[in-house]
Order: structure tokens, then sequence, then C-alpha cells
């Protein structure tokens, strides 16, 4: 499947773990490769790669995974939806590569990568076990919540790009739907990543047991189709 990518690291022996990355509007995939290179010394046998968007978007080399030329809250939806099976693909396409299954798979994606992470979550649910979304938002709020994977949604309290209340409103539905999620606000950031989104996203990944672990333990086992719908 031919894309633009960046691969951040690739480790010598058969990697455990996949790392996938996805940038914002007008950004690149090697650009996005930087914050990547923080994951990498903590993951050693993690593949880690940065995925470009298909489409041209802003100035050169930017990309996009849906266009944002008068995109509003209307038919946000619709392009996200329309972009979504690529995306999906793309995940799937790493995933078969390095041989790491969906259990082993974190998303992580600044901005309009974010909202891609985010979404793939109602698109297909358990298509990677951890969702980071830096800056970003649903284009619709879910309905229903994997039960298999954890979401930790991390955003800049002085953001105007993305209002942070998008982040609160998402973490306030997937707590109601039985989701597993955590949120950050990161206070006297905008819209960006900084050192401290940064440490949150690290140590999430390291420390963070996922509810579903737990219920397990309690003898509340997931469904056959892993998710809890809206009553």
């Amino acid at each position: 499947m031919k894309h633009d990518h960046f691969v951040v690291q690739s480790p010598a022996t058969p990697p455990q773990q996949l790392l996938l990355l996805f940038h914002g509007v007008g950004d690149n995939p090697v650009a996005m490769g930087e914050p990547g290179s923080w994951f990498a010394p903590l993951f050693p046998d993690a593949l880690v790669v940065s995925v470009g968007a298909p489409n041209p978007g802003g100035a050169e080399p930017g990309r996009e995974w849906f266009s944002v030329a008068d995109v509003s809250e209307e038919n946000r939806q619709a392009r996200i939806d329309a972009a979504m099976p690529h995306f999906c693909a793309l995940v799937r396409y790493w995933q078969e590569k390095s041989g790491v299954m969906p259990a082993a798979t974190a998303l992580i994606g600044f901005s309009q990568g974010a909202t891609m992470v985010l979404e793939s979550l109602k698109a297909e649910p358990g298509l990677a076990s951890r969702l980071i979304a830096f800056n970003g938002r649903f284009g619709q709020l879910p309905e229903r919540a994997s039960l298999t994977t954890t979401v930790h949604l991390i955003h800049g309290d002085e953001d105007r790009v993305i209002e942070p209340q998008h982040a609160v409103k998402a973490h306030k539905a997937l707590l109601a739907v039985g989701g597993d999620v955590t949120l950050d606000i990161v206070e006297g950031l905008g819209h960006a990543i900084d050192n401290r989104s940064m440490q949150l996203a690290l140590d999430h990944l390291r420390y963070t047991v996922p509810k579903h672990y737990f219920d397990e333990a309690l003898g509340g086992k997931p469904g056959e189709d892993d998710v809890i719908t809206m009553i």
C-alpha cells in the first residue's frame, strides 16, 4: 500500500508493539516524527511510524486527512466518514507488515490526526488497544465505546483552533457509554504539543492499566462485539 510515511524506529528483531502517529492539517509525517522520537527510546521493541495523510493541504509539503475548506459542524462528520476507510486500511497495513495485533497497537494523533484516531473508535472498534489524542475532537460525539480500547485525551486549555471544550465533552460522552477514557487539560498550552503533554502521553502508555483487565478479573468479560450501546 503506497503512502507517505516516516519510520521513526524499526527494531532489529520482530516488533512486539506498533505505535502509529498521525499529523494535523498542513503538516507531514517527517515533522510528526519528532514527537515519535520521544516514544521510541521507552519502547525499544516497538515499530514507530509517522503516517502521512493522503491529500495535499496547506503549504507544501503539507497534507490533510480531509478538506477543511468551508468545514462546518454540519459537514464535518461526512468528510471524516469519507476519509475513514483509507485511514483504517493504513492501520491494518502496518499491523500486517509488522505482525503486531491490535492488542499491541497504539494510535497517536495531533489535531486533525487526533480526530481521525478518535473517530476510528466509532468506525472500527478494536482497531487498536490505545488511542492518544492531542488537541483533537470527534466529528460527532460517540454513542458507544469499545471495551478493549483505552483512550487518553490531552488538550491545551488555551487552544483556539480546537477548543478544549471538545475534549471535555468527549471525555463525558465516552464515560457515559462505559468507555475507558482519561482526560488531561494542560494549563497555558495552545494548539500544540509541549513537554508536559508529551510526558502525560508517555506516562499513560507506560503506567495505565486498561479498564477491561480489571473487568475481566472481576468476571465482567466483554461480549462478542466488545461494545456498549447507549440506552
